[in-house]
């Protein structure tokens, strides 16, 4: 229940390829793709982190620059990755809350599947 292995791979592999790609392939969208993905694994982070806020307006992930988002996706999957196994750690008692820490966690998998897809790295 707790594996989030896929997650911080396919996290991984699209944030290197993002750190590999020329400015001009970033400047086209790739790395508007990868920081709309990091900003989204971030405020999901948060909500994991503090569901008793969830009315309150996420800290949003700043731009830093087409040359950052590779390293902005990696803080952002890994933020997320620990939120959900803390999340999950905490929900042992609770079948529902298990089950739906699962969607969560294939709902971000295919996120980030296709914000790769997208951003044609």
């Amino acid at each position: 229940m707790h594996d989030t292995t896929e997650l911080t791979e396919a996290v991984g592999h699209l944030a290197d390829r993002l750190r590999a790609a020329p400015q001009s392939r970033l400047r086209r969208g790739a790395a508007a793709e990868g920081l709309a993905l990091a900003r989204e694994l971030a405020v999901r982070a948060q909500r994991l982190e503090a569901p008793a806020a969830a009315g309150a307006e996420p800290r949003i992930m700043p731009d830093a620059g087409v040359f950052a988002v590779g390293d902005q996706l990696t803080v952002a999957g890994t933020d997320f990755a620990e939120a959900w196994r803390a999340a999950a750690g905490a929900a042992r008692e609770d079948p529902s809350r298990q089950e739906a820490l699962r969607a969560e966690l294939d709902q971000v998998l295919d996120l980030v599947r296709t914000a790769a897809s997208r951003a044609a790295l």
